[in-house]
């Protein structure tokens, strides 16, 4: 299934260091343009099954999500995000060695229910989700890009 945003960037940095970057919930919460950080709720760390609260911010709109890790390995951490108990999204990074570090691509599916489509416009102050993310993760990868390569 293609996703509804996707971007990459490649990285002067080893795969390990952008994995730890982009599965360390503080830390991608500074890089991301909504996102801004969370708390893991069953587990000390990133792990497949994992759960974390994530909170959301967008001008003075603030939303909590509830996420579950799905992929965890050196090439891959993606987690499904559930907003009052239903699938709103899957995020995914996919982590790529290239001869000069790697190649991280951001990818996103909305998985939201159409009738639930209008609340979180009024939620999240987004009118077309697909335009906004793909916004967001492209500014987003430049921030990964900045914190992995200034280490």
């Amino acid at each position: 299934m293609t996703p509804d945003a996707s971007a990459h960037v490649d990285v002067v940095a080893s795969p390990q260091r952008v994995f730890d970057l982009v599965s360390d919930l503080r830390r991608l919460g500074a890089c991301a343009e909504e996102y801004s950080g969370g708390k893991w709720l069953n587990a000390a760390g990133p792990r497949v099954g994992a759960r974390f609260r994530g909170i959301n911010k967008r001008g003075w709109r603030v939303w909590p999500t509830t996420s579950t890790v799905t992929d965890c390995s050196a090439t891959r951490f993606a987690f499904e995000v559930k907003s009052l108990g239903m699938a709103v999204s899957r995020w995914q990074y996919d982590i790529e060695e290239t001869a000069d570090g790697c190649r991280v691509t951001e990818s996103t599916w909305d998985r939201r229910p159409g009738w639930y489509v209008p609340i979180t416009r009024l939620a999240t102050g987004v009118a077309n989700r697909a335009v906004t993310n793909q916004r967001n993760i492209e500014a987003t990868l430049q921030r990964l890009k900045r914190t992995a390569e200034s280490a």
